[in-house]
């Protein structure tokens, strides 16, 4: 008799779900959101950061263009501009527990976006040119691989850092 409730006993926990799984673990894979395209940037509503790095570059985020997805990706405009006055702008995401950055749109020079080439997940720290990525989502948007809660949360994250606004 004790054998069999041994065997029973054995038997049950086998078959039980360890404890908190559910609690603290999901099995549901990850599924991205449709994105949806922001207005092209206006040069007022441009924020500088510092992106870390010695270049005469400035790197802006379009505030009106934060989105902070149930994804758990966070989208924005960034607009590079060189000492000569020229204008990189991107529409990207950055998904903060993988730490990967992908490219959604390129801004055109009449001010409407472009599908890139290639548009997948890529892991932030592989790419060497990645460095406004990687401070955004070191520092600004993802401290600790946890994404900000609110776009506003995001913006005062962006004025925490060093910023100006080189239009006003």
């Amino acid at each position: 008799m004790k054998r069999i409730c041994v065997l029973l006993c054995i038997l049950f926990f086998a078959c039980a779900k360890p404890p908190f799984k559910d609690q603290f673990e999901s099995d549901k894979p990850w599924i991205e959101q449709l994105t949806q395209l922001p207005a092209y940037p206006d040069t007022t509503n441009l924020m500088e950061f510092d992106a870390g790095v010695v270049s005469s570059n400035h790197y802006l985020i379009d505030t009106t263009s934060i989105n902070i997805g149930e994804d758990g990706v966070i989208r924005f405009t960034l607009v590079v501009k060189s000492s000569t006055d020229a204008l990189n702008v991107s529409y990207e995401g950055i998904r903060c527990a993988t730490s990967e950055r992908k490219l959604y749109a390129l801004g055109r020079d009449d001010k409407t976006w472009i599908q890139p080439r290639t548009s997948e997940w890529q892991k932030i720290e592989l790419v060497q040119q990645f460095n406004a990525q990687r401070e955004l989502a070191k520092n600004i948007f993802c401290p600790h691989r946890q994404i900000v809660t609110s776009t506003e949360d995001a913006i005062q994250a962006l004025k925490a850092g060093i910023h100006r606004s080189i239009y006003r």
